[in-house]
């Protein structure tokens, strides 16, 4: 995925980014592997990355905080603006959100009934201690 090129007088190294963004060396490779950064090889074999990486790495973040898998966020990533991000519009990517707000329903609600379960459990053994 990476392309080798000169070192661009921009470019900020994968240490750089890491100090800007607040994400690890290792999260930003991880985040490269799974196709959500491009950064390209200097000659020396160095990555390198736009400093537009920043706000792309406050995307990345904020869109894992939201619970989105990281296969979503790709699909999303070309429409998000700005680092909270913003999100255009198009119906491609309002279905992919809904469909990811059904599923986080899902796990809600399952997490809910785990929950209660475990709540009745604890009850049980705390009026068992008392008898």
């Amino acid at each position: 995925m990476s392309r080798s090129t000169p070192a661009s007088p921009t470019a900020i190294s994968i240490g750089e980014l890491s100090r800007r963004s607040g994400a690890s060396a290792r999260m930003l490779r991880y985040y490269e592997q799974q196709g959500l950064l491009d950064p390209v090889r200097a000659d020396n074999g160095y990555r390198q990355y736009c400093p537009d990486a920043v706000t792309t790495v406050a995307q990345i973040r904020g869109l894992l905080d939201a619970g989105l898998p990281t296969d979503t966020i790709r699909q999303i990533l070309p429409c998000a603006h700005g680092s909270e991000p913003t999100i255009d519009p198009c119906p491609e990517i309002l279905s992919t959100l809904a469909h990811e707000m059904n599923r986080l329903d899902e796990r809600i609600r399952h997490l809910s009934a785990s929950r209660d379960t475990l709540d009745r459990y604890l009850t049980a053994t705390h009026a068992a201690r008392r008898d």
